[in-house]
């Protein structure tokens, strides 16, 4: 079997998916190449997959002819739905989506992507989160819907024991971006420097990703509440570097926190966990499938900051919580998250779609 998986570029939370199942479903014994339509430093991160960098159609339609593949998972782009079948793809079409940013946005996409998802695609793949999984209901009643958890390298990415840091750390990742909501993240830094002025914020921002006009905006506000001393940014970070980073802030009496409107999965905060590293977030649905407030892990209501302010302050001050958070969370992780059982699922999904290990 050999299958295509597709996105715009390998950055963010795609590029680490993509990363981890190919690698998962390689050693199972499936044939998996990337396409991305544009490079970004995600590409470094890739390894022993055949990847393909191009957004021209004679390229792409030659890749295809060529490689002759099972199927195809198109995250994303639905415009390339159309062009694979205006090129001759009479296989598998798989439309996969991880996340279109908060609640309306995502509503008006999946308006305009259903068209193209229901005259061109076989089946559609979500994460087990509720609001993809249920606007895809009501647009794409007469397609296939699959929703399973993403996996994680449980084996390979997991916490590392460093010499820890005299000052407590704040860890944030994402984009400059609106629905990233980097600005609670600002705000409650500077709230909880106030009440610890040893503190350091540590932002990884993948800045291939970046709103210009955000960032003009974060810079600014940057300025405003002085938190330069005490910002560190960290940009394009190699991904299995971050279990380094993840493990670090854990140690050193610190927490990730995670601000989103809306998330699809939220790689960046099951990969904390995994670190045994506490996470701090918004309710952003696609989190609920691995924080389970005050065991795995906590939240706090969205834009109230005294809110969030307590509950960072009991998270790094209570030592039975903290103790609990990053035991609860590791465990977690490493039971319901395993590429063993991403393989498993994905692999039936094909089978119901008729495509066999096989084939």
């Amino acid at each position: 079997m050999k299958l295509l998986f597709t996105f715009y570029q390998p950055s963010g939370g795609m590029g680490t998916l993509n990363h981890i199942r190919c690698e998962a479903l390689q050693q199972a014994g499936v044939t998996c190449h990337l396409l991305y339509s544009n490079y970004s430093e995600g590409y470094k991160n890739i390894k022993g997959i055949t990847t393909f960098i191009t957004n021209q159609d004679d390229e792409i339609r030659d890749i295809i002819q060529k490689e002759a593949y099972d199927a195809i998972i198109v995250a994303s782009d639905y415009f390339l739905l159309e062009k694979l079948r205006n090129i001759g793809y009479k296989g598998t079409i798989i439309y996969e989506v991880q996340g279109f940013g908060d609640w309306e946005t995502s509503r008006q996409t999946i308006q305009t992507v259903a068209p193209y998802v229901i005259t061109h695609c076989n089946a559609v793949l979500l994460p087990d989160t509720s609001h993809l999984v249920s606007l895809f209901k009501s647009h794409t009643q007469s397609i296939k819907q699959f929703s399973f958890n993403n996996p994680l390298d449980t084996s390979n990415f997991r916490y590392i024991a460093y010499p820890i840091k005299p000052c407590p750390i704040i860890g944030w990742v994402g984009r400059i971006e609106h629905n990233k909501n980097w600005s609670d993240f600002l705000e409650i830094g500077y709230r909880m420097i106030d009440l610890n002025p040893h503190l350091y914020l540590w932002m990884f921002v993948d800045t291939d990703l970046s709103d210009p006009s955000e960032k003009e905006r974060f810079e600014s506000r940057v300025d405003q509440l002085e938190l330069r001393p005490r910002l560190i940014r960290y940009s394009n970070v190699p991904q299995r570097l971050m279990a380094d980073y993840y493990s670090i802030i854990g140690d050193s009496g610190g927490f990730l926190c995670s601000t989103s409107l809306l998330e699809g999965f939220g790689y960046a905060v099951a990969e904390a966990l995994l670190c045994r590293c506490p996470v701090l977030a918004t309710d952003s649905d696609g989190v609920r499938s691995f924080i389970f407030h005050k065991k795995t892990g906590m939240f706090y209501k969205r834009d109230d900051i005294d809110d969030a302010v307590q509950k960072a302050n009991d998270m790094m001050t209570i030592k039975s919580l903290r103790t609990t958070l990053r035991e609860s969370g590791e465990m977690h992780i490493v039971k319901h998250f395993s590429v063993d059982a991403y393989v498993r699922n994905f692999i039936s999904m094909l089978k119901n779609l008729g495509v066999h290990p096989q084939s």
